[in-house]
């Protein structure tokens, strides 16, 4: 073949194309190479029409993929002969399409950027909406696509004579960079308080003043509003923890990179993923002398520490000259406020003054958080930075009808399916409030509508009465689409599967998912179980010995109720009433009635719950208050008591009935014993992690070595637990197992959508 003929042909590249500079990058990239055509985005795709000599071509073809944008993901590049273009390159308005799942999320400032807005001299000098091609608000602003400024909350804003020449200028990093704008042209900042704009030349300056004096701010950000106040200053944490009624959940904690060293221990790998795009809430180590408030994390020994990421949070974080709390702007228990008008009336009583500005906020997108865990970072909230990247599914999967999954009733989350490729939502909260269960319809008609996704089949957790199932069933009825209802646990460990890339053909894995409640196959709730699975079904061999959950669901919120089951179980009611050490737990607390209840029967459902053991396990040891104030609480503190290296406690492992029994009792035999002997309570937590994760081990290498398979999934919530985490891969590794092990998608409740997904597509493909 003549190199130097000309030839002309249609190149389609999918995946993150839009939002990331793409179409620049083409453009000066054809210009660079001497090649003819057009560029434009078409739904999720971009389109290129090109011509030239042959070796051009090839050469402008491989350096689409190798030279591609950082942001960019390429999925797909599909070549076609075409005519040969007219003379010239240029950037074509975008053209309709189907829309794919391909939208590149909220992206931290640039160098350049930050350069930029510290420069005196530049145009955007501590201009706090300052963007490129690089980085900048995206998912937050998007409307419909394809991504182009009248699609995005930009649209109010028509650029300056000055911001059309970038955007218009190959040349400059703002070409076609869908949110540029400056002081001239762009949204603009103001500090209010009592609802009232105050008169002030530079807000950030006067509001860092405020929060420098103990004040309490709302500062709007990219997806919604924080709560911010000095991190130094105990009594203005006191003072926002009263506020906003939230006694002991840890505080998120904004910082820049040196004070970050200073605050905790960061090493090299923990650093990248702060300096990452997404920008993440990361869990940290905390140093011992960090010069911060009591009261942010009580009983921890992480704080939650993310890096500014926008120009506003470093132009704010540089004025205060302090690290600030940064937590979520809303009530206790009740979705993210991302509107002005919510947040005047939401946060009224809560904050003293508010940092605002005019850009509106097309979503809600909490901070995501993660945090480092068995040799990998590990998602256990996704949300800003992170949604709605997709997730690219096991390749036989390509065939799969298109899903819609609705997740749980806690941390919940959607699910939509395209194929070999899905898109789990950012977190959206706990559907059992009213106002987060509205906030989640609200969602699901956001991403149907946006990402164009048309269901042929809808799955949904096994129980039907949350509220998700409930109206998952009503839209298959509505639409006439089959709903496949996913067992709790299966979807977990399903999850795990999809996300690390076990093929449908790949045969069956074993399951351990460990986490509070789920309901099972027989009607009980089940929440510590060993399962042998594939995508299309489950079955469980294995479960931890069950308690009855006096109270129903008080028993989730009242470590102690759970303490007296397991102790009543173990030792017998006679020893525990006999034992002053122990009774002295329960003293002033309605035993008689509560043990009325489980010989009757009467709301004590049985569990075999991982959660509440680690409550009640907590709670002897004295780590989990009477009452919890928010969900882990009492496993948090468990996890964080927790220190050295511990023989394991021994659990019973016996057959009952098919089902194998991993029965705690011996444990507690153990820790009445080890109390006694006043063994240091570190010391005890380890023991207590270490022989959970060898119990459960141990009987799924049995299930792994009958089964024929060497993969093992771990999921559930308690998978949070960064030292059971790695106990139990470290002893799966040891005995030549294969761990499979969230990373991107959440192990709580937030990654149980995509496990739904993968499980109704397998059901409906042959």
């Amino acid at each position: 073949m003549d190199g130097a003929a000309i030839a002309g042909e249609t190149i389609e590249i999918s995946g993150i194309v839009q939002g990331v500079g793409f179409r620049p990058f083409v453009y000066r990239l054809a210009l660079r190479l001497g090649v003819d055509g057009t560029v434009s985005n078409a739904g999720g795709r971009v389109l290129i029409h090109v011509g030239g000599p042959r070796t051009a071509l090839e050469a402008f073809a491989a350096a689409l993929v190798a030279e591609a944008p950082p942001l960019a993901r390429i999925e797909r590049v599909e070549r076609r002969p075409a005519a040969v273009p007219e003379p010239g390159f240029r950037i074509v308005e975008s053209g309709a399409g189907t829309v794919s799942i391909g939208v590149v999320p909220d992206v931290a400032t640039c160098p350049a950027c930050r350069a930029e807005i510290a420069d005196p001299n530049a145009r955007r000098h501590r201009y706090a909406f300052t963007n490129c091609t690089d980085c900048g608000p995206r998912f937050s602003i998007v409307a419909g696509l394809p991504y182009d400024r009248p699609a995005t909350t930009m649209a109010g804003f028509p650029m300056c004579p000055a911001c059309r020449a970038e955007y218009e200028n190959p040349a400059d990093r703002r070409f076609h960079a869908q949110p540029i704008a400056c002081p001239a042209c762009g949204p603009r900042l103001w500090l209010e308080r009592e609802g009232t704009e105050i008169a002030s030349a530079d807000p950030i300056i006067d509001a860092a003043e405020l929060l420098r004096s103990g004040h309490i701010l709302a500062v709007k950000g990219i997806g919604g509003f924080h709560i911010a106040c000095d991190a130094t200053d105990a009594a203005a944490v006191a003072t926002l923890r009263a506020r906003k009624h939230r006694p002991t959940k840890p505080l998120a904690v904004m910082a820049d990179l040196p004070a970050a060293h200073r605050l905790c221990v960061i090493s090299p790998k923990e650093e990248a993923a702060l300096l990452a795009p997404s920008a993440p809430i990361l869990l940290l180590p905390l140093r011992p002398d960090a010069a911060l408030a009591t009261g942010l994390a009580p009983g921890q020994s992480h704080l939650g520490l993310m890096l500014p990421y926008t120009p506003l949070h470093h132009l704010l974080i540089a004025a205060t000259g302090r690290p600030l709390v940064m937590t979520s702007g809303n009530r206790s228990s009740e979705p993210q406020i991302f509107r002005d008008d919510e947040a005047r009336t939401g946060l009224a009583g809560i904050v003293d003054g508010f940092l605002m500005h005019d850009r509106p906020i097309a979503r809600r997108l909490d901070d995501s958080v993660t945090r480092f865990a068995a040799g990998g970072l590990r998602v256990m909230r996704r949300g800003r930075g992170l949604a709605p990247l997709p997730l690219a599914l096991p390749e036989d999967f390509e065939g799969a009808p298109p899903v819609l999954a609705m997740g749980g009733e806690l941390k919940s989350a959607l699910c939509l399916t395209h194929g070999a490729r899905a898109l789990l939502s950012h977190h959206l909260g706990d559907l059992d409030e009213p106002a987060t269960g509205d906030a989640f319809e609200t969602a699901l008609a956001d991403y149907s509508a946006l990402f164009a996704h048309v269901p042929q089949v809808i799955a949904a957790d096994l129980h039907p009465d949350y509220r998700a199932s409930r109206l998952a069933a009503a839209l298959a009825e509505a639409r006439g689409l089959p709903l496949e209802s996913v067992q709790h646990h299966h979807a977990h460990i399903a999850a795990a599967m999809a996300e690390t890339g076990w093929r449908r053909t790949d045969g069956k894995v074993v399951g351990i998912a460990l986490d509070g409640l789920g309901l099972g196959n027989d009607g009980t709730v089940w929440g510590a179980e060993v399962l042998v699975c594939d995508y299309r079904e489950s079955r469980r061999i294995a479960r931890l010995s069950p308690i009855q959950l006096a109270g129903g669901d008080a028993a989730s919120r009242e470590p102690w109720r759970a303490l007296l089951a397991h102790l009543d179980r173990a030792l017998g009611r006679a020893v525990v009433d006999g034992d002053a050490s122990l009774a002295a737990l329960f003293a002033g607390k309605p035993v008689p009635t509560l043990r009325a209840m489980m010989d009757k029967g009467l709301n004590a459902p049985p569990a075999s719950s991982a959660g509440r053991l680690f409550d009640a396990v907590a709670a002897l040891l004295g780590l989990a208050p009477d009452r919890l104030s928010h969900e882990g609480e009492a496993a948090m503190a468990l996890e964080a008591g927790a220190a050295g290296e511990a023989a394991p406690y021994p659990f019973a492992i016996s057959a009952q009935d098919d089902l194998i029994e991993i029965d705690p009792a011996p444990l507690w035999r153990a820790l009445r014993a080890n109390l006694a002997a006043a063994r240091p309570l570190p010391e005890m937590a380890a023991a207590f992690h270490t022989g959970l994760a060898e119990a459960f081990v141990s009987v799924a290498a049995q299930a792994a070595a009958e089964a024929g398979t060497h993969a093992v999934a771990l999921s559930g919530g308690v998978f949070q637990n960064a030292r059971l985490l790695e106990e139990a891969v470290a002893r799966l590794r040891a005995r030549g197992l294969t761990p499979l092990i969230p990373a991107e998608v959440p192990a709580n409740d937030g990654g149980l959508a995509l496990g739904q997904a993968v499980v109704a597509a397998a059901r409906h493909m042959a």
